[in-house]
C-alpha cells in the first residue's frame, strides 16, 4: 500500500527523528507537539508510519523519553482541547497508551495525522466503527490550581496610572507614619505627669503635647482621605480597563470557545470577579505596602528603645507569618471553588430567565426553583468550608497579637521594677510608648492578616479573568492580509475537511459556485449543511483543504473585511433588546431611516411594523420576545439585506413562518438573489425551486448535484427526500 508524504506545512524532520526511521520505513504524517507533560513549551515530534507511531524529543526538550507503538496495538486516536491546549491520545483496546499536548497552531496537523492513521488502519483491514469502539476511560480534567501570581499580572493594567499609584502610596505612607507621632509624644507626657505627681518635677506642657497629637490625627485623616479618593478612582479605572479588555477578547474568540462555556459563568467573570479586583486594588494593595514599611519602622523604634523587650515583643511574629502563609493557599482554593459555585448559580438564572416561556409552558417552575436551590446550596456549602478556615484564622491572629502586648506589659513591668532597684532609666512613659507601639505593630499585622482574605479572593478572580484573556482565537487573523473591499461572489471549496473533536463531519468536499448563483443545500439532519455555512463565514476554519472567495483563500482576508460581505439569516433569529430600527441597522449603524424602511419592505416586514404602537421605534424586548417567530425572522432578513452583501446565506430562513408569510418572503428573495451569490439551506424542498443547483449532502460528502427537476429525474437521494416530504405533507394535511 502506498502512503502519502507529509503534508505541506509540516516541519522538516530533524536528524534526531530521521535517525529513528527503520530501513524502508516511510513517513505518513508528523505533528510537532509543542507542549510537554509539564505544560511548558518544548518540541516533541509525533511521527506516523505504516508500521508504528513513535516520538522523538529534540532541542533540549524536557520529554526526553521516546515512545514506539506498533500500529496494530493502537485502536484509535482521540483529540480534545481545553483552555487553548490540545491533547492527542493513543488508545488501545482497554487503556490509554500515550498522551501528547499541543497548542492550537498544530491543530490542522493533528487532524491530518488522524486521517492518515484511519487510512492506514483501513488498509490493514482493521476498521472499527464508532459504535463498536471500546469505551476507553477518559483522562480526568481538572481546574487549574489556584495561583496568587495572577495578581501580579494586573500590573499591565495598573501601569498607565502608575503616577497616581505612587502618589497614593506616598500619601498612605505619610498618613501611616503620622500615627507614630502620638505614640512618641506619649512617653514625655506620661513621664512629666508621673514626675509632677510624685513631686519630682513641674507640671508638663500638656497643651502642647495634646496639640501635637491632634495635629497628627488631623494630618493623618486628610492624607488618608486624599489617598482613598485617588485609589478609588484608579481602581475603578483599572477595573473598567480589565472588563473592556476581557470583553474585547471574548468578541475575538471563535464559536468553538462559547460552545463549551455557560453564559452565567462568563457574566460572573466580567461582573463579580472584576468588581472584586476593584475592591482589592482600592482597599488593600497600597495599604499593604505602607503597612510593611510601618512595621519595619515600628520594629526599629522598639529596638532603639529596648532591644531585649523588643525581641520578646516580636516573638509571636514568626508564628503569625507562618499561620498567614499556611492559610493562604487553603483560602485561595476555597475562594476559587466559591467563585465557580457562584458562576454556576448565575448560569441557572441565565438559563431560566430568557427561557421563562418554556418553563411556564411545561409547568416546570417548581423544578427550576429546586435547581436554583441546589445551586444556591452548593454556594452555601463552599462558603462554609472557606469560612471554617477564615473564622479560625483571624481570631487566632488576634490572640497572638494580644499575647505580644501581654508580653510587653509583663516584661516592661519587670524592667521598671529592676530600674527602681538598680537605678535604670526605663520609665513608665517608655513602657506606655512601648505598649502603644506594640499595639500599633500588632494592630497593623492583624489588619494585614485580614487582607489575606481579600487577596486570595482577588487572586481567584484574577485567575478566572486571565483564563479568558489568555485564550487565543482558533480562527486567527492573517499575518499579511489581502485587501478586500467588495467580493464578486465566487466561492470554491477545494477538498475541504472538518472535524468536531474526533468526529469528522465534512470529508473531501469540492464545489465551485459562480458569482450570482443560488445554491441549495439539502440533506438529513447532521449531514453537515450548517457546518459548511459556518466554514464559509469563518466561524470555524477548515482542517483540510481550503475555501476560496474570488480566487483567494478566505483565511487571507481580514475577518471584519470578509464578513462585511456576508449577510446571514439563521434558523433561529436572534434580536437584541432595543427598537426595531436598531435591530435592522445592526450591521450598518449609520444607515438612514429610509434605508432601514427599504430593507424592511424588501423583507415584507414594513406593514406589520407600522401596525405596532411606536412603529420602527417599538422596543422588541429581550431576544425579540415581543414579536412572533415569523416577525422576528422577517426583521432578521431585513437586517441581512440592509448591508447589501455579496454572499447571502439563508439557514432555514423561512422555517419559522406560515405559508402566506413564506410566500411573501420567497417573492422578495426572488428579486434580491439576482446578482448575489446565495447559499440556502432548507428542509422544505419546495423553497429551493429558484436554486440554479441543489447540492445533496450525506455524512459530509456530496452525493448529488443538479436542478430540482434533474434530481427528481435521477430518482436518487434527493428524489427519496422529496417523496418522503410529499408523503408527510399528505399525512398531516398541509
Amino acid at each position: 500500500m502506498s502512503t502519502r508524504p507529509p503534508v505541506a506545512g509540516q516541519p522538516d524532520l530533524p536528524p534526531e527523528v530521521s535517525h529513528r526511521l527503520e530501513p524502508g520505513e516511510s513517513v505518513a504524517a508528523v505533528v510537532r507537539c509543542d507542549v510537554d507533560s509539564t505544560r511548558r513549551f518544548s518540541p516533541l515530534y509525533v511521527v506516523l508510519t505504516p508500521r508504528r507511531i513513535f516520538t522523538a524529543a529534540v532541542n533540549g526538550s524536557l520529554d526526553n523519553g521516546t515512545i514506539s507503538l506498533p500500529l496494530q496495538e493502537v485502536v484509535r486516536l482521540k483529540t480534545r482541547d481545553r483552555a487553548g491546549l490540545g491533547t492527542l491520545e493513543a488508545l488501545g483496546t482497554d487503556r490509554r497508551l500515550a498522551v501528547w499536548h499541543y497548542t492550537f497552531s498544530q491543530g490542522p496537523a493533528v487532524l491530518v495525522l488522524m486521517d492518515r492513521f484511519d487510512e492506514l488502519k483501513a488498509g490493514r483491514d482493521v476498521v472499527h466503527s464508532r459504535d463498536d469502539e471500546p469505551d476507553v476511560p477518559e483522562a480526568e480534567t481538572t481546574e487549574p490550581p489556584p495561583n496568587t501570581l495572577a495578581l501580579f499580572r494586573l500590573w499591565q493594567f495598573v501601569r498607565p496610572h502608575v503616577g497616581w499609584v505612587i502618589l497614593a502610596f506616598v500619601l498612605s505612607l505619610l498618613a501611616t507614619f503620622g500615627a507614630i507621632i502620638p505614640r512618641e509624644l506619649t512617653a514625655p507626657l506620661v513621664d512629666g505627669l508621673t514626675q509632677f505627681q510624685t513631686g519630682r518635677g513641674a507640671f508638663p506642657p500638656v497643651g502642647w503635647y495634646l496639640t501635637g497629637m491632634l495635629a497628627a490625627f488631623v494630618l493623618a485623616w486628610l492624607l488618608g482621605w486624599a489617598q482613598g479618593a485617588i485609589l478609588a478612582w484608579v481602581s475603578e479605572r483599572v477595573s473598567a480597563d480589565l472588563r473592556n479588555s476581557t470583553y474585547a477578547n471574548l468578541q475575538k474568540l471563535s464559536l468553538e470557545y462559547f460552545g463549551g462555556k455557560r453564559t452565567g459563568d462568563l457574566m460572573s467573570r466580567l461582573s463579580t470577579d472584576s468588581d472584586r479586583l476593584c475592591q482589592f486594588l482600592s482597599d488593600n494593595v497600597v495599604d499593604f505596602a505602607a503597612d510593611l514599611l510601618l512595621l519595619a519602622c515600628v520594629a526599629a523604634r522598639l529596638f532603639a528603645t529596648d532591644s531585649m523587650l523588643a525581641t520578646l515583643t516580636l516573638a509571636p511574629f514568626p508564628l503569625v507569618m507562618w499561620v498567614m502563609y499556611y492559610a493562604r493557599d487553603k483560602l485561595q482554593a476555597g475562594f476559587l471553588a466559591s467563585a465557580n459555585a457562584w458562576s454556576q448559580m448565575t448560569s441557572v438564572l441565565a438559563d431560566t430567565i430568557p427561557g421563562i416561556r418554556v418553563v411556564k409552558a411545561f409547568a416546570q417552575e417548581q423544578r427550576e426553583v429546586e435547581r436554583f436551590r441546589q445551586a444556591n446550596e452548593v454556594v452555601v456549602q463552599t462558603n462554609r468550608r472557606v469560612n471554617s478556615i477564615w473564622t479560625f484564622f483571624w481570631p487566632f491572629i488576634a490572640f497572638l497579637n494580644n499575647v505580644g502586648v501581654l508580653v510587653v506589659w509583663g516584661f516592661g513591668a519587670y524592667l521598671i521594677y529592676r530600674s527602681q532597684l538598680a537605678g535604670g532609666n526605663f520609665t513608665i512613659g517608655e513602657l506606655t510608648k512601648f505598649v502603644l507601639l506594640s499595639q500599633l505593630f500588632y494592630g497593623r499585622l492583624e489588619s494585614m492578616s485580614r487582607m489575606v482574605n481579600q487577596s486570595q479572593r482577588a487572586a481567584a478572580s484574577a485567575q478566572r479573568i486571565f483564563e479568558v484573556l489568555d485564550r487565543v482565537p482558533s480562527v486567527p487573523e492573517p499575518a499579511r492580509p489581502v485587501p478586500l473591499d467588495r467580493l464578486r461572489g465566487e466561492l470554491e471549496f477545494r477538498q475541504v475537511g472538518f472535524r468536531y473533536g474526533s468526529r469528522k463531519v465534512i470529508k473531501d468536499f469540492t464545489l465551485h459556485i459562480r458569482p450570482g448563483e443560488m445554491i441549495g443545500l439539502v440533506g438529513h439532519t447532521g449531514a453537515g449543511k450548517s457546518t459548511l455555512v459556518n466554514l464559509v463565514c469563518r466561524f470555524f476554519d477548515v482542517a483540510e483543504g481550503a475555501i476560496l472567495a474570488d480566487g483567494v483563500d478566505i483565511r487571507s482576508y481580514r475577518l471584519a473585511d470578509y464578513r462585511r460581505n456576508i449577510g446571514i439569516v439563521l434558523q433561529d433569529p436572534f434580536l437584541f433588546y432595543g427598537t426595531i430600527a436598531e435591530n435592522i441597522a445592526y450591521g450598518r449603524p449609520q444607515a438612514t431611516r429610509q434605508e432601514i424602511m427599504a430593507a424592511a419592505r424588501a423583507a415584507r416586514a414594513h406593514e406589520f411594523i407600522l401596525q405596532l404602537p411606536d412603529g420602527y421605534d417599538s422596543v422588541v424586548g429581550e431576544r425579540g420576545q415581543a414579536l412572533s417567530g415569523g416577525e422576528r425572522q422577517r426583521i432578521s432578513i431585513a437586517r441581512a439585506l440592509l448591508i447589501n452583501p455579496s454572499l447571502l446565506i439563508l439557514d432555514e430562513a423561512t422555517s419559522a413562518v406560515d405559508t402566506q408569510t413564506e410566500r411573501e418572503i420567497q417573492e422578495a428573495l426572488h428579486n434580491l438573489i439576482q446578482g448575489r451569490t446565495t447559499i440556502a439551506i432548507a428542509h422544505r424542498l419546495s423553497t429551493l425551486r429558484q436554486a440554479q443547483r441543489i447540492v445533496v449532502i450525506e455524512r459530509g460528502r456530496i452525493v448529488e448535484i443538479g436542478t430540482h427537476d434533474e434530481l427528481l429525474a435521477r430518482d436518487g437521494a434527493y428524489a427519496a427526500l422529496h417523496r418522503a416530504q410529499v408523503e408527510l405533507t399528505k399525512d398531516i394535511g398541509w
